[in-house]
């Protein structure tokens, strides 16, 4: 069984790579160059963790005031939580399914590049855009870094909201509410980390679109 999911996953990502590589022939033909949809899958996951950022802040305002809950419908109160965690996992996917998506199309540029090193004839142009790969390649390095860092800060924190919804789900009462308050400043420490991670990842992502626009001018 382990086999045969390890040949099923080995053919899923070859089949992958190959769509990845015919949508790229494709956009090429009718002049949409990789470096273009690098820029606008870089934006799309800038905006897509500036969603989060904001999905996770109003989770820590929710289960905050959770805590100073006195009486009331709690099923009401739950139902919320639940509603708000589903978001954040929805917005988490999202996040990594941009970053995933970022990567691909770089990568793909990064070994076009290389690629067509081989088709200059003067050594001068040649190594001139050796340089100019080697440097984008090492500020792509550090918002690649920064996007991933601010993905890992994610499931930390989704771990124990989930716990916490699930465990008010079936306890309904002062017990669930003091069991938030232990556990509140820890969220909100994870949350605070999270938040400047992604704050670093959003300004790599700025500086990184302007140097691909730079190179242009």
């Amino acid at each position: 069984m382990h086999l045969f999911m390890t040949i099923i996953l080995t053919f899923s990502l070859l089949f992958l790579g190959s769509c990845s590589r015919v949508y790229y022939d494709a956009m090429e033909h009718i002049g949409i160059h990789k470096r273009d949809i690098l820029v606008d899958r870089i934006e799309e996951a800038k905006n897509t963790q500036k969603e989060a950022k904001e999905e996770f802040v109003s989770a820590l305002e929710r289960f905050s005031s959770l805590t100073g809950f006195h009486g009331g419908d709690l099923e009401k109160k739950y139902e919320e939580l639940k509603d708000q965690l589903d978001r954040m996992e929805e917005k988490a996917d999202e996040v990594h399914e941009r970053i995933d998506a970022v990567d691909d199309v770089a990568q793909a540029l990064f070994r076009e590049w290389e690629d067509e090193l081989h088709l200059y004839n003067s050594q001068q142009l040649r190594r001139a855009s050796e340089r100019k790969l080697s440097e984008t390649k090492k500020r792509y390095s550090r918002l690649i870094k920064a996007m991933r860092t601010a993905e890992a800060k994610m499931e930390p924190v989704l771990i124990p909201l989930r716990d916490q919804v699930l465990f008010l789900k079936h306890n309904l009462n002062a017990r669930a509410i003091a069991s938030l308050r232990t556990e509140l400043d820890r969220i909100e420490t994870d949350i605070s980390d999270l938040i400047k991670e992604m704050e670093i990842s959003i300004r790599e992502a700025d500086i990184f679109i302007k140097s691909l626009e730079d190179q242009k001018s």
